[in-house]
């Protein structure tokens, strides 16, 4: 059985509240979970210590035990300080869209052509 440290959503639509829980990988987001280990609400402001809260211990019970966290909860457990901080590295992050880069090419040609017709004359 192979164990995820996830979040499950509650609240209401339009505002999000999320549990962290251990649960089986196969069961569904909202389903079935062992155990409860926190709470997330990403409506608090980011420096409230009521934004993100989590049982430490039974969180890492459930690590040593082979559970796998999400990315997002994994995020948390390093800010926590609980896991050690990964190296992420997306270049294609700060590069922009394929119709931005379009755009950028006409405006460049254009700039191209307005420069080079005054310089004819």
């Amino acid at each position: 059985m192979a164990m995820k440290i996830r979040l499950a959503r509650g609240g209401s639509k339009k505002r999000p509240f999320y549990r962290i829980v251990a649960a089986d990988s196969r069961m569904a987001r909202d389903g079935r979970f062992i155990e409860k280990l926190g709470t997330y609400n990403p409506l608090l402001p980011k420096d409230s210590e009521d934004r993100v809260k989590m049982d430490i211990e039974a969180i890492k019970t459930w690590l040593a035990k082979g559970a796998q966290p999400t990315d997002r909860v994994a995020r948390m457990l390093e800010a926590a300080g609980v896991l050690e901080k990964k190296t992420r590295s997306n270049p294609q992050r700060a590069l922009p869209g394929k119709k931005a880069q379009a755009r950028a090419e006409e405006k460049a040609a254009k700039a191209a052509e307005a420069a080079a017709a005054p310089a004819e004359e």
